[in-house]
């Protein structure tokens, strides 16, 4: 069975870093994206990132492009986003999410697995 698990949130300070990461249990030979989104408390959920497994593409949202990076470790199946430059509007739950292919982007309908989310508190 797919699942789709990520790990590593916690609460830090404006200004650190955090790392959180996401483990494909499922993982399918050809390629197919990746990605990270979020959901505010009293907001909808938007897309943060994403990264496709063989290719490495990668794409950000503009309000993370520049702080926040993303890669992934093909021996562990496992993607990390790394959070620079914390805000107090990056908090958020983080969810990791699966597209069936060789996309990643803002349209939730494209991804097939999501995990249960991990919280990122950033508070001074």
């Amino acid at each position: 069975q797919v699942q789709v698990v990520e790990s590593g949130g916690g609460s830090v300070q404006p200004g650190d870093s955090l790392r959180i990461s996401c483990v494909d249990s499922g993982r399918r030979s050809s390629d197919y994206g990746m990605a990270w989104f979020r959901q505010a408390p009293g907001k909808d959920r938007e897309f943060v990132g994403g990264i496709t497994w063989i290719g490495g593409a990668s794409m950000f949202a503009a309000s993370v492009r520049g702080r926040f990076g993303i890669s992934r470790d093909n021996a562990s199946n496992t993607v990390y986003l790394q959070l620079n430059s914390a805000r107090t509007t990056d908090t958020a739950v983080y969810y990791c999410a699966r597209a069936r292919r060789s996309f990643i982007g803002e349209d939730p309908n494209v991804y097939d697995y999501w995990g249960q989310g991990t919280q990122v508190t950033v508070s001074s």
